[in-house]
């Protein structure tokens, strides 16, 4: 029926329109100014998010292979508020660019394949959801055209993604040839511990590890986060990581279900490696964008723990993490965006004396690099609980053990910023630096999701309930 194909893709519909619109909008004769066009296309973004709470359907399309029901309808509009607030955040670097069209058409496209690769239920279709999420990044972490690193980073993503993307070809090739299908469903059936499907998985989780950004496949994250405009890495750091880890945990859950006992292995040794690393390397940073980077890798090792629980629990941990993943990171991202865009610096010594001028921008950086790194009574503290608990489920008290140690590390770099904001005397401290509507909103968002996520037990129920409706 027409109104079912339109109810289970309303959300890949709408963005597609509102990518039409803007074509229409660069092709048009009419020249928009910046301010105007920014403040409209913010406007669509909201009724996209508004959108996803109506008419929500189950069901399947394309012979089963794409799929929605409530859990992904609830992961989308997650990557909905998400990409909202990244825009709203962006306003100031945005009105001095030339092209806002074009960052919102490919901000939006790989966007779309990220609806489509949580939607899809067979590795063929997930594959080309992710290529049409993954190359417009390349393009998006190049748009400072003016500035070589920029070229450097798109370069070194379109590298990586390349082998990433080679890799996962290679271990789709060779699941279809030992089980003869790509539907999850099926494959959940018929995937055995043969060593040859044994090879395609280790192909498989290798792909997922270099999008995710887990040690060892994290080598091109920081160079790639420093070159690109502070939006951009944002959004890697962000909205492309959780779509990924989204669908890995589906996938894990659901269709690897005969590997449970080898894939288990694999991932606490991807995680304690993830942690390790990620933190060692954020110690030494001095810019921000790095710092945040190393940051961002040593918090997918605390989601490998929980991914590791291997339960209900696990995947609903995961989940609730990624929601106060994205008010915290964000939240630091939106501070560092705004300061970078109105002042042009972006090292750890620019914001000593950061609290002189300051003030209110101060307490919302420091409230989510105190969220991520799990302090209570933020949000990050009972995110990061609930992954250590879901870990424990599976009774490895060595993997929860190494995670406590790596989360007492954590405090030390996270402080080490806070420390040069309140307490660190600088001659030439940051100005004050004027935040506008659509930025402060977007603080506003990200300093309540915070206090309001951690504080408010309802929203795990809420995606517990979720993840026990599909189990």
């Amino acid at each position: 029926m027409p109104a079912d194909f339109f109810l289970l893709m309303k959300q890949e519909l709408i963005i597609t329109i509102i990518i039409f619109i803007l074509l229409f909008l660069k092709i048009g004769k009419k020249e928009w100014q910046n301010r105007s066009l920014i403040n409209f296309i913010n406007t669509l973004l909201f009724i996209n998010f508004i959108s996803g709470f109506f008419a929500a359907r189950n069901g399947v399309l394309f012979g089963d292979m794409f799929r929605t029901n409530e859990l992904l309808i609830f992961e989308k509009n997650l990557l909905n508020l998400g990409t909202l607030i990244l825009s709203l955040q962006s306003y100031h670097w945005l009105k001095k660019h030339k092209h806002v069209p074009e960052f919102y058409i490919l901000l939006l496209s790989t966007l779309l394949g990220m609806f489509f690769m949580l939607s899809s239920n067979n590795l063929l279709m997930f594959y080309l959801a992710l290529e049409l999420s993954t190359i417009p990044l390349a393009a998006l972490a190049n748009f400072d055209l003016e500035k070589p690193r920029s070229s450097e980073a798109a370069f070194k993503m379109i590298i990586s993604s390349a082998f990433s993307s080679g890799l996962l070809l290679f271990g789709i090739s060779l699941v279809y040839g030992t089980t003869g299908t790509l539907n999850f469903e099926e494959l959940a059936k018929t995937f055995t511990l043969h060593p040859l499907n044994l090879f395609s998985f280790i192909l498989l989780i290798s792909g997922f590890g270099f999008k995710i950004s887990a040690v060892p496949f994290h080598l091109w994250t920081a160079d790639v986060y420093e070159g690109s405009p502070v939006a951009v890495t944002s959004y890697l750091s962000v909205i492309s990581k959780s779509a990924i880890l989204f669908v890995l945990v589906s996938v894990l859950y659901h269709v690897f279900i005969p590997l449970n006992d080898t894939w288990y292995n694999v991932f606490f040794l991807l995680s304690v490696l993830t942690m390790i690393t990620g933190n060692l390397f954020a110690l030494r940073q001095q810019n921000m964008k790095r710092f945040l980077a190393f940051s961002s890798i040593a918090q997918v090792g605390f989601i490998l723990v929980g991914i590791t629980g291997q339960s209900a629990e696990g995947n609903t941990s995961v989940i609730y993490f990624i929601l106060i993943y994205i008010f915290s990171n964000l939240g630091a991202f939106g501070i560092i965006n705004l300061v970078s865009a109105v002042t042009g610096k972006e090292t750890v010594d620019d914001y000593k004396g950061f609290y002189k001028n300051n003030k209110a921008l101060t307490w919302v950086l420091a409230i989510a690099l105190f969220s991520l790194a799990g302090i209570p009574p933020t949000a990050g503290f009972f995110g990061k609980f609930f992954l250590l608990l879901a870990g424990a489920g599976k009774g490895n008290y060595l993997l929860i053990t190494i995670a406590a140690l790596n989360m007492v590390i954590s405090l030390y770099y996270y402080l080490r910023i806070i420390k040069a904001m309140f307490m660190d005397e600088s001659d030439n401290p940051i100005e004050p630096v004027k935040t506008g509507f659509a930025p402060g909103l977007a603080m506003i968002v990200c300093v309540s999701g915070i206090v309001i996520t951690g504080l408010a037990s309802g929203a795990y129920q809420y995606i517990y309930s979720l993840v026990k409706e599909i189990r």
